[in-house]
């Protein structure tokens, strides 16, 4: 069953940025996207651990700051080779951030 967590306001995570969530134990990054779009995928690079809502984000990708492995934000398919990380449905409601888990 799926559950709604509400993560805080949507301005709090500055455009073209991410930010960590910790959420039922997990680590999960969440992106607003230079076109207005929020992305949520796992915080954790399966690589070495790198924090990846610390990585260079475009329209499509999360690049992770440690290593330059990249990940696709709409599937969490590596684009590199990798380990997929988790995807998580993320909305705003009323300039809030809601996530499913």
């Amino acid at each position: 069953m799926r559950t709604l967590r509400i993560l805080g306001p949507v301005h709090d995570i500055p455009v073209g940025e991410g930010r960590t969530f910790a959420v039922d134990g997990e680590m999960i990054a969440v992106f607003r996207l230079r076109d207005g779009s929020i992305r949520a995928l796992s915080a954790v690079c399966p690589h070495r651990g790198g924090p990846l809502a610390d990585g260079q984000i475009d329209l499509k990708q999360v690049v992770c700051p440690l290593h330059l492995y990249a990940w696709d934000l709409s599937t969490g398919c590596s684009l590199s080779g990798q380990d997929p990380v988790s995807v998580y449905p993320v909305r705003v409601d009323n300039e809030q951030l809601i996530l499913e888990m």
